[in-house]
């Protein structure tokens, strides 16, 4: 939550009374004027106007139009935007497959990025609280999930061992596999058949039989309980190794390219736009970043008043 930060002892050093003045001017500043994007590694983002969380950021905490909570920009229970950020002027994104977030009962909500995803591709995000998750055993075939281990694999190396996956029999015949993700498929990617004279490659043909990618919200310390669940064994597990953390709670002693779900989101599709669909990334999924930057500015700033 925002106000966390802004009255947190971390910003505001109130043993040093001349600090404490320095940086409550500081931040009354900040939150009358638009943050500088100066040395932040998202600003190459294309993302929709931001003015309406800038107007947000200014007038503070807001009522949750359906529990009426004070928030701030969203609430993360009822995963809509408050009243003073309209649902109309928070763009929204399409996913080309479906995305199921498994949260654990003990992550705190205000300090999850998953409410974002839910946020920016409602008709595409579902988040589950565990242990109450889909039965997936049935379409493993066709179901991926993102968690490092010894056994992940690249988002380039997903055709192949999707490919694996329906030979051991997981449909009846492989015509069975082949044929029904992919009529499928043309319906969650009206650009595939965009030009009919090029040709599909092996790689991508097998790769777009992935219809639902399942990510795991929870600190890492917490998530064996739920990747030890017997609904996500046998399923393709992926690991994202060429990222960085931006996320301004990453974890202590963690490396940085364990990800927040929502960076995790962003570049697994980043990544399977450009080694599956090979298609060429043009922005498409950057306003899943929305909320995610913004806070990213502000928080920083914040800090770097503070002399963090």
């Amino acid at each position: 939550q925002l106000t966390m930060y802004l009255n947190s002892p971390t910003l505001l050093n109130e043993e040093n009374a001349q600090g404490a003045q320095r940086n409550t001017e500081c931040l009354e500043s900040l939150l009358q004027t638009p943050s500088s994007f100066q040395d932040n590694p998202l600003q190459q983002l294309q993302l929709a106007s931001q003015e309406v969380l800038e107007k947000a950021k200014k007038s503070g905490r807001s009522k949750c139009p359906r529990c009426n909570s004070s928030r701030m920009f969203y609430c993360y229970t009822c995963f809509v935007p408050v009243e003073t950020v309209p649902t109309k002027e928070i763009p929204t994104v399409k996913l080309p497959l479906k995305i199921d977030i498994i949260k654990h009962p003990n992550e705190t909500d205000g300090k999850s990025t998953a409410v974002h995803a839910k946020l920016l591709a409602p008709d595409d995000v579902t988040i589950y609280k565990y242990p109450c998750i889909p039965e997936y055993e049935e379409k493993r075939h066709e179901i991926a999930l993102i968690f490092p281990g010894p056994n992940s694999v690249s988002v380039r190396d997903i055709a192949f061992h999707l490919e694996k996956y329906t030979k051991k029999g997981v449909c009846a015949s492989d015509d069975d596999c082949s044929r029904e993700p992919l009529l499928k498929q043309a319906k969650l990617e009206p650009k595939e058949g965009k030009n009919p004279n090029e040709g599909i490659s092996s790689s991508r043909s097998e790769g777009t039989r992935l219809k639902k990618i399942i990510f795991i919200d929870s600190t890492w310390n917490q998530t064996n309980k739920i990747i030890t669940d017997e609904r996500l064994q046998g399923l393709l597990q992926i690991e994202l190794k060429t990222r960085k953390t931006c996320f301004w709670r990453h974890q202590k002693g963690k490396p940085d390219t364990y990800l927040s779900t929502i960076e995790a989101i962003y570049y697994f599709l980043v990544d399977y736009h450009q080694e599956i669909l090979k298609e060429s990334y043009k922005g498409q999924y950057d306003n899943l970043l929305f909320f995610f930057s913004f806070m990213y500015t502000l928080i920083k700033d914040a800090k770097c008043c503070a002399g963090k």
